[in-house]
């Protein structure tokens, strides 16, 4: 069953050189995590080097990936900041050896000198955790006529976001948020085709949060925006299936294909071959089974 109506279906997104249009695929989007950190919940260290980032995107670019995500600090629940110059030296060596390789870039940030440099390096997207609420990042966004943005909501910080999450209808308020930054966007004069929207899976929200808004997953594109899941290996999987985060894939990709159905248009993931398998068997079954 899909859940997504074509009039709440998003037209296109913009992200830098690319358009994507949501009328002609009926695929999401699969964005690739790439990290370029020592500490992340899942991948830490595997790809600290940009050499092996670098392969690593090599991969997921022979494996189907639409979009890269990168990244140069965990996020992950309790991680402690990372300073700018770190950051900086983490993701700006990938970006500049990836900018040119046929898929848009994004990066994975909530400091504005970060969005800055990575956009003056070849990026095409901001991925902003924060939904652009730090200092500067708004102005950051605005220098650039074309990327794409992801606003995702987040209760809290990642130090504190998991300590007793509390909502009273966790759906309504995270569509609240999220139209709200949209809106300050728009009116700052970012055009209103470059923005999507992430609920934020995990941050800051209980297990009961997180089944609740994959559940209704589709109330999100209410919106009018692209909206973008991301549950690949989370806690949430975990806490359900007894896996630590390498034993998750099969219920990550379950995840994905029920988050498509509720209206999905962005999937954010770490196994890539699995996922675009996965979305191509949903992809023929959206088009009546012909191939």
């Amino acid at each position: 069953m899909h859940y997504q109506s074509q009039q709440e279906m998003p037209a296109t997104w913009r992200c830098g050189r690319f358009l994507f249009d949501f009328h002609k695929r009926k695929r999401p989007i699969v964005m690739g995590i790439l990290n370029a950190t020592p500490d992340s919940f899942s991948d830490g260290g595997k790809f600290r080097s940009p050499k092996d980032a670098i392969a690593q995107a090599e991969r997921m670019l022979a494996d189907g990936v639409d979009l890269i995500d990168i990244g140069g600090e965990s996020t992950r629940p309790g991680a402690e900041p990372v300073e700018l110059q770190e950051e900086l030296d983490r993701v700006l060596p990938v970006i500049g050896a990836l900018k040119d390789c046929g898929v848009p870039l994004s990066i994975d940030t909530y400091k504005s000198e970060t969005m800055r440099q990575a956009l003056h390096a070849g990026v095409d997207c901001v991925n902003d955790i924060w939904a652009l609420r730090q200092s500067g990042s708004v102005e950051a966004v605005l220098e650039s006529n074309d990327c794409g943005i992801v606003l995702m909501h987040m209760q809290r910080d990642p130090l504190t976001m998991q300590f007793n999450p509390e909502y009273i209808n966790v759906i309504a308020e995270v569509k609240q948020f999220l139209r709200g930054r949209a809106d300050l966007l728009t009116s700052s004069g970012i055009a209103n085709d470059r923005i999507a929207i992430d609920p934020g899976f995990g941050f800051g929200k209980s297990l009961e949060h997180n089944l609740n808004m994959l559940t209704n997953f589709a109330e999100f594109s209410s919106l009018g925006l692209p909206v973008l899941a991301g549950i690949s290996r989370k806690s949430m999987i975990g806490k359900i299936t007894g896996k630590d985060t390498n034993e998750r894939v099969a219920a990550s990709i379950a995840g994905a294909i029920m988050a498509a159905d509720r209206g999905a248009n962005i999937i954010r993931v770490h196994d890539v071959a699995e996922t675009v398998d996965a979305l191509k068997l949903w992809e023929a079954i959206q088009l009546d089974g012909s191939v």
